[in-house]
């Protein structure tokens, strides 16, 4: 039985798949629903809209999400007013098809048109028939739509959409379109209204962050960016994700180290070592200048913890090309790294380029490339044993600290930490120092009594059971012409 059967509000679940980026649209979708008067499920099985937020970036995408579609087709049958809609970067490829291959389907809608989602939901139960829209371009810009956080202490901020690269293996271009970038002050009055909250961390959005400012003329605008929000009273930690080597400028290095909200974690995508490789796949800078960024970024910032993507087995990927990169992992010393065989995607050019690489090969290359990455990461951890972090306690970090006793968070540096909590009580969202006494290769532990507890307002939100809910501060897409000049920020010390 359906919630409208009953008079209750109808109810929402949101399935998310992919990146950051996805995860954050889930937010503004959860917010669009709200705003138009569901309620999210306290079962997500019993829910009686069921929306799924895809991912096109992996082969088995495709296969994930036609596969939840079908178990879900059951319990459509059973219950006809339940509906079932379908968005993302995978419903923006496919259009159409989605429906054909899942009849049940009630409504798609694509990367460019999330706000239409409330709409369509209620056309294809008036029509009774389902609901492709699909834009090729933005709609509106996102920050434009009601979002609900799922974080009282963390939150996403989108400073651009789209991407302006051309990398050979990547579909995302084609999906989210050439890049659109916010203006400065829409950005910071959303910062603004996160703290405001009680939001402690913020982490900067974009497909390539570092190459903000295109748009309107200014390639100093993301190191300018970061040093504003070094301005806003009350944020204790500023990420960003993704920046591109092409455009990482020593500018934002400098931003970095001399700001001090600004945390030492720096996620730089390497994809491969070998010159060949990353010309073949249409990556704009070489072995020489990606080390070059990582030398000048252990300079600035001795402690800062760098983590990456690679990508094994690209066409034409031979034994040499793979031992070059073995060779840039050894000499860039990651904290952690994001690691992918390579998979063709319909409608990108590898995928078509010959000299594909047998998967054999493949799967002996990238288990090497796990366990010269695990003795890298887990070196680098032992470095940190008797030093002392100060961790954001975190919801669902710690997959095993309901038997542990532990609780779990991120240091300043992004790397996780379980924690014991002595005779304390930290709530998520508070910040306790400690000192560490193991490592491993992903995460470190410290068992010893906390050395501080400091209850902050995101602890009180989450106590209290509030997470931020914005209504969109943005005017709409970036207007025309030179933005006004961010303010100027004091210098200061890292931390």
């Amino acid at each position: 039985m359906t919630t409208e059967m009953t008079g209750a509000p109808r109810t929402y679940d949101v399935r998310t798949y992919g990146c950051q980026m996805n995860v954050h649209d889930s937010e503004r979708i959860s917010g669009l629903m709200e705003d138009a008067g569901y309620v999210r499920a306290a079962d997500a099985d019993a829910a009686d809209i069921v929306v799924f937020n895809t991912c096109a970036v992996r082969e088995n995408a495709d296969n994930r999400l036609y596969g939840n579609l079908g178990h879900l087709r059951p319990t459509k049958l059973k219950n006809p007013g339940m509906q079932i809609a379908v968005g993302g970067c995978l419903a923006q490829k496919d259009k159409g098809d989605i429906v054909k291959k899942a009849p049940w389907v009630d409504v798609v809608f694509g990367t460019h048109n999330i706000g239409s989602l409330p709409a369509m939901l209620e056309r294809a139960r008036h029509n009774e028939e389902a609901q492709v829209e699909i834009l090729e371009s933005l709609e509106v810009f996102p920050s434009t739509l009601p979002t609900k956080r799922e974080s009282t202490y963390a939150g996403w901020v989108s400073i651009s959409v789209g991407c302006n690269n051309t990398c050979t293996f990547c579909i995302v271009p084609s999906l989210r379109g050439k890049e659109k970038d916010r203006r400065p002050g829409d950005i910071l009055a959303e910062v603004r209204a996160l703290v405001a909250e009680g939001v402690l961390e913020v982490t900067l959005l974009g497909q390539n962050v570092n190459s903000y400012g295109v748009e309107f003329g200014d390639r100093l605008a993301f190191g300018k960016l970061l040093r504003a929000c070094g301005e806003v009273e009350g944020l204790e930690r500023v990420r960003f994700t993704s920046p591109h080597p092409k455009d990482f400028t020593d500018d934002v290095i400098a931003a970095m180290a001399e700001t001090p909200n600004v945390c030492h974690s720096l996620h730089m995508p390497l994809q491969s070592g070998s010159d060949t490789v990353l010309k073949a796949m249409r990556r704009s800078y070489r072995q020489e200048k990606y080390l070059g960024i990582i030398e000048k970024v252990r300079a600035a910032m001795p402690d800062a913890a760098i983590t990456t993507d690679i990508i094994v087995g690209f066409p034409g990927e031979t034994e040499e090309d793979f031992e070059q990169t073995l060779e840039v992992v050894r000499r860039a010393r990651f904290s952690s790294a994001f690691t992918f065989q390579y998979s063709k995607r319909p409608g990108t050019p590898a995928a078509t380029m010959e000299e594909q690489v047998p998967k054999a090969v493949v799967q002996d290359r990238y288990n090497r490339l796990i366990a010269t990455l695990e003795d890298i990461t887990w070196s680098e951890n032992k470095k940190l044993v008797g030093e002392k972090v100060e961790v954001l306690v975190a919801v669902g970090e710690g997959r095993k600290d309901e038997h542990t006793g532990r609780l779990s968070g991120r240091a300043r540096d992004g790397r996780l930490v379980h924690f014991a909590t002595g005779g304390i009580t930290p709530r998520p969202g508070d910040i306790v120092e400690t000192v560490i006494t193991y490592a491993a290769p992903h995460h470190l532990n410290a068992d010893g009594d906390p050395l501080s507890h400091r209850r902050t307002r995101a602890g009180d939100a989450f106590e209290a059971g509030r997470t931020p809910k914005l209504k969109g501060v943005s005017l709409g897409l970036p207007s025309i012409g030179v933005p006004a000049p961010l303010p100027p920020a004091t210098d200061g010390c890292a931390l």
